[in-house]
């Protein structure tokens, strides 16, 4: 079976429009999260979120492009191109390169922005492109254009387990021999008045802060952006004399088959123990759990169950970087396989800000509030999403 390694890594998020920017907030344990700025935001009961703060696409894109490009491909098409330079790669890519990308909404933009002009402005029409502008797979169709990318190439929906599931999915297609090169990651956009009017029906949303694990915490925050990574078959990699960063060894997932919104510990603990096992790993080999860590009540007992079901009254440590850049959704995998990265080259443990105090039931060191320094071989990267869907990602050195 062919090894997989990532060889570039590429993010727009809160916390900085790009990877250097992103792993310096990491070890600084920057906070992404602030008031939100959009339209009508004030209109909306929880107003604080993790935007990407200035951004400018007319800056970035041409016009052609912005006609087609929501927010949510801006975001991947910025942080794919970081990626691919990271990897010393140049387009086109051809029909051994593919790329595959998670989205929990989508063009969600469009959508609202077409809404408010036949309901609420009266219009008749709205812009020809808005189909092609909205769907899904638009980010990674994109990307696959400006990149040459003629393999296998697609969008995974599933919640916010999307990103995760589009790496493990780009690395079965790299070990069953379908492709050399896949770009995969996620991407969302979801920060707008009805995406998080949304999130605020289901009253999950923290109207302060995002502190997972932390007794008398009030919920998550949705964060924007986009994280993608290049993986590559090692011997692709070698032979081309490529920088490996680290090598995602193995993936994990099921599904609960239970509640459509209640976490299953029972789950959780089983997609940990696939990833483990396709890795060829054990528990006392994992050296940190970048956790799903949503911050709210619910997720942070259920994860906390099955991480010391998994590895025991002494697991490893165990940190949300949500905290920092938020709840991206679909894209939050990717920018925590980023965090997790971050964790095996530089040997530094992200923290989870904003903690305060312990909760008897989320018994774990979640590296409170500070970086800490730790060698670290082995890693594994948590998203379980509604629906009963898990999916886990174990990172090697």
């Amino acid at each position: 079976m062919r090894r997989v390694v990532v060889t570039g890594l590429g993010t727009v998020n809160a916390l900085a429009p790009d990877v250097p920017g992103t792993f310096a907030a990491l070890r600084e344990g920057r906070c992404g999260i602030g008031a939100l700025t959009f339209r009508d935001a004030d209109r909306l009961t929880i107003r604080i979120g993790a935007e990407v703060r200035d951004w400018d696409g007319a800056a970035r894109f041409s016009r052609q492009e912005l006609a087609l490009y929501d927010p949510v491909t801006q975001y991947a098409m910025i942080a794919g191109v970081e990626a691919l330079a990271m990897a010393g790669l140049t387009g086109p890519l051809g029909p051994r390169a593919g790329v595959i990308l998670g989205t929990a909404a989508g063009g969600i933009q469009t959508w609202e922005d077409s809404y408010r002009a036949v309901f609420a402005e009266g219009r008749s029409r709205v812009p020809p492109l808005v189909v092609p502008r909205l769907m899904h797979n638009a980010a990674a169709s994109h990307l696959s254009l400006r990149l040459g990318a003629q393999g296998p190439v697609l969008s995974v929906s599933s919640a916010c387990a999307s990103a995760n599931h589009a790496l493990g999915l780009a690395m079965q297609q790299i070990r069953a021999g379908a492709a050399d090169i896949m770009l995969a990651g996620g991407s969302e956009a979801m920060l707008c008045l009805g995406g998080v009017k949304a999130w605020e029906g289901l009253r999950v949303l923290a109207p302060d802060a995002c502190r997972p694990f932390s007794l008398g915490r009030r919920g998550m925050v949705i964060g924007d952006g986009a994280g993608v990574l290049v993986l590559e078959a090692e011997d692709h990699a070698r032979a081309r004399g490529a920088v490996v960063l680290g090598r995602l060894a193995g993936f994990g997932m099921c599904a609960d088959a239970g509640d459509i919104v209640a976490p299953d510990p029972g789950g959780a603990a089983r997609a940990m123990r696939l990833a483990l096992a396709d890795a060829g790993l054990s528990a006392v080999d994992v050296g940190y759990v970048n956790a799903h860590g949503t911050g709210t009540l619910a997720n942070d007992r259920s994860e906390t169950r099955a991480i010391r079901d998994v590895f025991g009254p002494n697991p490893p440590p165990v940190s949300s970087t949500k905290a920092m850049h938020g709840h991206a959704i679909g894209a939050t995998g990717a920018l925590e396989a980023i965090a997790c990265l971050f964790a095996l080259r530089e040997g530094v443990l992200p923290p989870t800000i904003g903690y305060q105090t312990p909760d008897p039931e989320c018994a774990l060191d979640v590296v409170p509030n500070v970086a800490r320094a730790a060698r670290v071989q082995a890693v594994l990267s948590n998203a379980f999403a509604f629906g009963g869907l898990n999916a886990v990602l174990a990172f090697t050195v």
